[in-house]
């Protein structure tokens, strides 16, 4: 048995739709975030010492990190490779490049765009607010919301006319790339079509609606 650990409105969405895409049997164990921080709850500690999710435990083996755990099962599970290309494939290249960009590239950006809206959401005295927001301001025009629509509209040129990444299935890079545009989609007035109907053929996919099932919808507004 596979039991993953979910906190809610997290990663680990994806890692149930990928357990999903496998037909695995598995159990959720799902955390609500600290109502304080909105973070991870220390009781995380207990499954991985990072306090982090998802965490996967297959049987004794506990792995953390998203990519890590996709490439795990992927590599454990899916003898028949329905979710990933051949290493001899002209799409292996691009299958490895998703699969790190989403959490090498893209989602540092979704998160330092997350924190400076927390900085600015944050109560402060009233003669630190100006100083405050003149940084986070000065930021995002100077590099983050050139390079958010970088490389969104970099990812939008390689959706353009496709249903899935790498071909008419959803695979593994699928999987990787989902949440961080899923997140991207409700922090941008970028128009993207292309990645718009890509996130929505995500969201109505039978596996991936059967992982909402199990940890809730997921909703990051």
């Amino acid at each position: 048995m596979i039991t993953l650990y979910a906190l809610k409105q997290s990663r680990a969405y994806r890692i149930a739709w990928l357990l999903e895409l496998l037909d695995l049997d598995y159990r959720a164990e799902i955390f609500e975030r600290d109502t304080a921080t909105k973070l991870a709850p220390d009781a995380l500690r207990d499954i991985h010492p990072l306090g982090k999710s998802p965490v996967v435990d297959d049987n004794g083996t506990v792995l953390a990190e998203s990519g890590a755990i996709v490439e795990y099962l992927i590599a454990r599970y899916d003898a028949a490779g329905r979710l990933k290309p051949a290493a001899d494939s002209p799409q292996w290249r691009d299958y490895l490049f998703w699969l790190h960009y989403a959490e090498g590239s893209l989602m540092p950006l979704l998160v330092m765009s997350l924190v400076f809206r927390k900085i600015d959401e944050r109560k402060m005295p009233f003669f630190a607010k100006p100083v405050a927001h003149q940084i986070t301001d000065g930021v995002r025009k100077s590099f983050l919301n050139p390079q958010l629509k970088l490389h969104l509209e970099f990812v939008e040129s390689r959706l353009a006319g496709k249903s899935w990444l790498l071909g008419q299935e959803p695979g593994g890079a699928d999987v990787m790339m989902s949440f961080p545009l899923q997140a991207a989609l409700s922090r941008t007035e970028l128009e993207l079509p292309a990645i718009r109907e890509y996130v929505t053929r995500i969201e109505t996919d039978a596996a991936f609606r059967r992982a909402q099932q199990r940890l809730g919808r997921l909703d990051l507004l």
